[in-house]
């Protein structure tokens, strides 16, 4: 016979499916349904997980994680965001401001001085591919743009000219 996985009376059932309403997000429902079930009817994680919808082990992890740490432990923040960045969003975005100041003047802003500036507020060597990432992540679409044509034919192109006016 296989343990019963039980949740610890942190809150009384009122609450919990008071929690289980107003979670917003679907892991953080997934987790107090968990508990929920734990708490109306203790049975084996296996029994919980096909109910729910989940994993075995996500059923453990929850409940031993209610069952010591209380309420707390269901309210973490979750997994993803920028974790490793040199710069948090609001420096980035003052950076981009200043370069887009110099826009409105008529300056072209490259994607070099973009780097420098990036690297002296950082304090550290970056990447080019950091710098365009950062650009992509504010929206910023052109770089430079391109002073003319790879294939351009200086040559032909006054021909052209030539051939046009005669006409």
């Amino acid at each position: 016979m296989s343990r019963f996985t039980q949740a610890f009376p942190h809150l009384d059932l009122k609450m919990v499916k008071q929690k289980l309403k107003t979670a917003v997000k679907h892991w953080e429902r997934q987790k107090w349904l968990v508990i929920y079930n734990a708490s109306i009817d203790p049975r084996p994680a296996g029994e919980i997980a096909k109910h729910v919808g989940v994993s075995k082990g996500f059923v453990r992890k929850v409940i031993q994680q209610y069952n010591r740490q209380g309420e707390a432990a269901l309210s973490t923040p979750g997994k993803g965001g920028r974790h490793n960045c040199y710069l948090s969003w609001e420096q980035e975005k003052q950076l981009i401001e200043s370069f887009k100041a110099k826009a409105v003047k008529g300056h072209v802003a490259t994607a070099k001085e973009i780097k420098l500036a990036y690297e002296d507020k950082a304090g550290k060597k970056v990447h080019k591919t950091t710098i365009y990432r950062l650009l992509d992540r504010h929206q910023w679409h052109k770089i430079v743009p391109r002073p003319s044509h790879p294939k351009q034919q200086p040559q032909a192109q006054e021909e052209f000219k030539k051939t046009l006016l005669c006409s």
